[in-house]
């Protein structure tokens, strides 16, 4: 059977540089270790699948459930279904009330605190704009992103990775450009949002290196339904009817599943890499809008995907390479007896 052996660094190494000693030589099956990056892409390109559904279910029932509750009692109820659903997780598991305990509330106050001004400006703005207006905006936030990615986190802001996110805004922009001429001062909503949702796409990358992702979601729902709950009718369940059920599942889910997806994309690759994936979701809600709520359909919108997806596939393609020439040098192959 053929091994891959792992060279031992040189003995000249700077000894900060060398590797921990059960680390120099490391033996692992070849065919483990050729399908190791595969597995990582496809895994990544699972947990954003899940984030872009999670995000335009919460956009479709936050439309729905505007015409009977407030922003502030939307988010209650997520918050809460949230929070019931997580609590009834660690009832029966041990290991998930253990892994809740972090040194790091402070971080999850700053975190959540922010993320829930978020939410509501996002909240408002869907129901105030076109979907692809407010999805549009929402995604000046990589700008932010890669600048809090490098301040905050030290990651590196490259030219080809500047490059595929200005390419990526530039599709953003075709799909906006029609309400350029007549820009409602209501759509600041959702630049608010972007601001706030670059921020803790940030922290959330920060959190996920010491606290798992069950505890960052229970600290978002623990924290923000006191807030939500302050800004609600006191009475307002009293709103709630069966005519309810299917949008009030799907804004309970998708506030989880959207928080849950994220926090896992973070483990498999950078924040500059996961943000620029997002961007998929202008187009869907953009077709989403103009299927099924007669939301115009422009010919420059169809333009602005094509290049929000050329710019994704050039920085998958970007991180792929840089991945491939940061590799350790060439391993020794090792016939097994």
């Amino acid at each position: 059977m053929l091994h891959l052996r792992r060279r031992a660094p040189p003995d000249n190494q700077p000894p900060a540089l060398r590797p921990a000693p059960c680390h120099e030589v490391q033996s692992l099956p070849l065919q483990t270790a050729a399908r190791s990056e595969p597995s990582r892409v496809l895994w990544l390109a699972f947990w954003m699948a899940g984030s872009i559904a999670s995000y335009i279910a919460a956009a479709l029932a936050v439309r729905t459930l505007a015409k009977s509750l407030s922003v502030f009692e939307m988010m209650s109820v997520r918050s809460a279904s949230g929070l019931a659903l997580l609590l009834a997780l660690m009832a029966v598991s041990p290991k998930l009330r253990r892994s809740v305990t972090s040194r790091r509330i402070g971080l999850h106050l700053a975190r959540n605190s922010v993320q829930f001004v978020g939410q509501i400006l996002w909240a408002l703005a869907i129901t105030l704009l076109p979907f692809a207006t407010v999805f549009a905006l929402e995604f000046t936030a990589p700008i932010w992103a890669a600048l809090l990615a490098v301040m905050l986190l030290g990651e590196r802001l490259t030219i080809m990775r500047a490059a595929s996110t200005v390419l990526c805004l530039a599709g953003v922009t075709a799909i906006l450009h029609p309400g350029f001429s007549s820009f409602p001062p209501v759509a600041l909503l959702a630049v608010g949002a972007a601001i706030t949702r670059a921020f803790s796409a940030i922290v959330t990358k920060k959190l996920t290196q010491t606290d798992t992702t069950f505890a960052i979601l229970f600290w978002m729902n623990l924290m923000q339904l006191p807030m939500n709950l302050a800004g609600s009718d006191p009475l307002f369940f009293d709103k709630l009817d069966m005519s309810m059920a299917l949008p009030l599942i799907g804004l309970a889910v998708s506030g989880l599943s959207v928080h849950l997806c994220m926090a896992q994309a973070f483990r498999f690759a950078d924040a500059i890499v996961v943000v620029p994936l997002d961007f998929l979701r202008v187009p869907l809600i953009a077709l989403i809008g103009w299927s099924f709520y007669s939301e115009p359909l422009e010919a420059l919108v169809l333009a602005g995907s094509g290049l929000v997806i050329a710019g994704v596939i050039w920085n998958l393609r970007t991180e792929a390479r840089a991945r491939a020439q940061s590799a350790p040098g060439p391993p020794m192959l090792e016939k097994s007896e």
